[in-house]
């Protein structure tokens, strides 16, 4: 059985490798349910677009989750991110491999696994982010195991540049070339690097028993923890087309970080993906003013 939102991730991806993989999985998940000695249940519904992920319980009764991942740039690091981590603010790490284009992961089950984001109004979610996010930056963050963030802003920049090449117009020469120029000087000018999680936001955190919230589905980078709060705002739809500047300033409060260089991040992010969502350029428009 596959994963709704997994189907049709690759359906509508249409690549010969992402076919494969997904016609590969159930091998995968064979061999590992033998070699971790699981009993799984059906997959979890609808899923994510990368990932097959099912409950499981090991010979000893414990409850864990499976997650069989397509090697994507961003998550290439999750595991070693859980393992620095080691279960603080996010779910820990049982076991991992890997293979040629697959990420294998057991994981600690959350129960009752409820996404923050269908249990608390999102003002409440502000303060269960930032408190996940200053936990995580006090991790150790190696810069031989964890890839800059300077890396992901640079291929956002050159994909960024690409369509607009490719869609003359889309963006005006001046929101575009600030975005682009922000991406380029932003992560080598703060002034601390922490792990960053990258990707948090109220549908990556989920409810456990072992602490109220714990985090899932990292993609750790080695960076400005200005970074990391953006895409919780760029989630937070309604609030961030109502009022922008103040959604930034209360999550600066909440954090302790710079005012300025949030509003920078989530600018360049916003104008980053206006190709995409073309009412972001008006947030950028106004975080600009």
């Amino acid at each position: 059985m596959l994963p709704e939102n997994l189907a049709d991730s690759v359906r509508s991806d249409r690549s010969p490798q992402r076919v494969a993989w997904l016609a590969a999985l159930p091998r995968l998940v064979g061999e590992f349910t033998e070699r971790w000695s699981l009993t799984l249940g059906p997959p979890f519904q609808p899923g994510g677009r990368s990932a097959w992920v099912a409950p499981a319980r090991d010979r000893d009764g414990l409850d864990l989750v499976l997650k069989l991942a397509w090697q994507h740039d961003e998550a290439r690091d999750e595991a070693a991110g859980l393992r620095a981590w080691n279960g603080n603010g996010v779910v820990r790490l049982h076991a991992d491999a890997t293979t040629t284009d697959t990420a294998v992961l057991l994981l600690e089950r959350c129960r009752p696994g409820v996404a923050l984001g269908e249990t608390l109004p999102e003002a409440e979610q502000d303060r269960v982010v930032a408190g996940l996010l200053k936990r995580l930056w006090q991790a150790p963050a190696d810069p031989g195991t964890f890839r800059p963030l300077q890396v992901m802003a640079d291929s956002w920049a050159a994909e960024f540049q690409q369509r607009l090449a490719a869609e003359p117009g889309r963006v005006g020469p001046g929101p575009a070339g600030e975005a682009i120029e922000l991406l380029g000087t932003l992560p080598a000018t703060a002034d601390r690097q922490v792990l960053l999680a990258t990707d948090l936001h109220a549908g990556n955190i989920l409810a456990a028993d072992r602490e109220p919230w714990l985090a899932i589905d990292p993609k750790p980078y080695l960076g400005d923890p200005s970074y990391d709060p953006v895409q919780h705002l760029l989630n937070c739809q309604q609030r961030l087309t109502a009022d922008p500047a103040g959604l930034t300033r209360r999550m600066a409060g909440l954090l302790e970080l710079d005012l300025d260089r949030l509003r920078q991040w989530l600018f360049a992010r916003c104008v980053q993906e206006s190709l995409d969502e073309p009412g972001l350029l008006d947030v950028a428009a106004r975080l600009a003013a």
